[in-house]
């Protein structure tokens, strides 16, 4: 079994989360977290620290690790291993790059239904303060066909 190693990061407070909506590529016309690839040599919290700056133009003074999360696709034998980090502090002013077009939304109007299906299962379960691991199974047209999730 293949393995990508990604990073995702969710910037937010007790009242309202940052998410970006996707413009290209793989996911793209959802509204994610930021994230992307762990380049050669890097640790998966530095390229966090990078896709955050490059995507979103912010800068997070520390990052929480939250939780690690495979996705699987049918018919593709590459595991997606996505490393979750969250963060509530922040510098600069987030910014729309080619790939994401970033925007604040209250916790109660999260856009679940313009998202990956696997994020309204374990979002609130970060959002709420705590640790887990989860893996997601999607079809090939990215529907989500089973899911586990489990604090730690």
């Amino acid at each position: 079994m293949n393995k990508k190693v990604l990073t995702l990061c969710l910037v937010y407070d007790n009242a309202r989360i940052l998410l970006g909506m996707k413009k290209r590529g793989f996911g793209a016309g959802r509204w994610n977290g930021f994230g992307g690839k762990v380049q050669e040599g890097e640790t998966v919290e530095a390229a966090a620290h990078r896709e955050l700056a490059e995507e979103a133009g912010i800068r997070v003074p520390e990052l929480t690790k939250r939780a690690v999360l495979e996705f699987l696709f049918e018919g593709d034998p590459m595991v997606l291993e996505t490393h979750v980090f969250s963060a509530s502090v922040f510098e600069g002013e987030p910014t729309e790059s080619e790939e994401m077009r970033p925007q604040w939304f209250l916790h109660p109007e999260i856009p679940f239904q313009e998202m990956w299906a696997d994020d309204r299962h374990w979002m609130p379960i970060l959002l709420s303060g705590k640790n887990f691991m989860g893996r997601f199974l999607f079809s090939a047209d990215h529907r989500l066909l089973e899911h586990d999730i489990h604090e730690v």
